[in-house]
């Protein structure tokens, strides 16, 4: 059977869709490796933290921070964000793939990834006060009705 020009197309199509879903699995892939190497060590590997020691649980939490500037900005600012040894753009999927995997359901409805470009500009100043930064962005979430343990 001769390939038509609509197969043609067709296989082509279902070749991109295979590579695009590869390459999205790869950059999964190599997120969950970082997190692993640069962020269990406190948050555990399901995300869950050590609220008694002062390591916030992000499992159906993180997603809220998103919803106010200040939020944003600090998950890129925190210290072990902005302090580990991994490239803005590393740092970009890493946090992309950690809202994703530990708080999809918080996210807000204009969810905009992360960017390298964002991350370099935002981890160019890190916090003085982490525990203050934090305090003003569960304020600013209360404030709309969130709730941050």
């Amino acid at each position: 059977m001769k390939p038509t020009p609509a197969r043609s197309r067709l296989a082509l199509l279902a070749a991109a869709l295979l590579l695009s879903g590869s390459a999205l699995a790869d950059a999964n892939l190599a997120a969950r490796r970082q997190y692993i190497l640069h962020c269990t060590g406190c948050h555990q590997a399901d995300g869950s933290g050590v609220p008694s020691g002062g390591v916030p649980d992000m499992r159906s939490q993180l997603g809220h921070f998103l919803k106010v500037p200040e939020g944003r900005a600090f998950l890129v600012k925190v210290p072990g964000t902005s302090n580990a040894a991994l490239s803005n753009a590393d740092i970009a999927r890493l946090l992309n793939w950690m809202l994703r995997s530990f708080s999809a359901s918080t996210l807000p409805a204009d969810f905009a990834p992360y960017t390298e470009s964002e991350v370099t500009a935002l981890r160019g100043a890190p916090l003085d006060d982490v525990a203050a930064a934090r305090a003003t962005v569960v304020s600013r979430l209360a404030e709309q009705g969130i709730v941050i343990r």
